[in-house]
């Protein structure tokens, strides 16, 4: 939704980096293929939402499952990050925080900034 809407409270025609905006967007289809994938390899990863070390050692659940699960949450963190990253840039070198300064943004932005962190 921030990819969206901060370019509007910006006053900026897009995002400080398209690119880095675009990749980080993908990479969470292809982290919901790799979990989706990691489902149908073997029995599948059994091990709860935690991912416990005693569930998803190599004695309980051998095979590649689990490791692409694991793949799976890091591909989103990558792309979490990224984009974290991409908000941060937009709100503090953004067309309207030259013109204003940063304590005349909206609530949206200053939100987007500290959960970007």
């Amino acid at each position: 939704f921030g990819n969206w809407l901060l370019p509007l409270m910006m006053n900026s025609a897009d995002m400080a980096f398209p690119r880095l905006n675009n990749l980080s967007f993908w990479l969470v289809p292809i982290a919901l293929l790799f979990m989706t994938l990691s489902l149908l390899i073997g029995l599948g990863s059994g091990t709860g939402w935690t991912v416990y070390p005693p569930l998803s050692n190599s004695v309980y659940h051998f095979g590649g499952s689990v490791d692409l699960a694991i793949f799976s949450l890091h591909v989103a963190g990558v792309s979490s990050i990224l984009g974290g990253i991409n908000f941060i840039t937009t709100c503090l070198k953004g067309k309207i925080s030259y013109v204003l300064s940063f304590e005349f943004l909206t609530l949206f932005v200053w939100a987007m900034v500290v959960t970007s962190f």
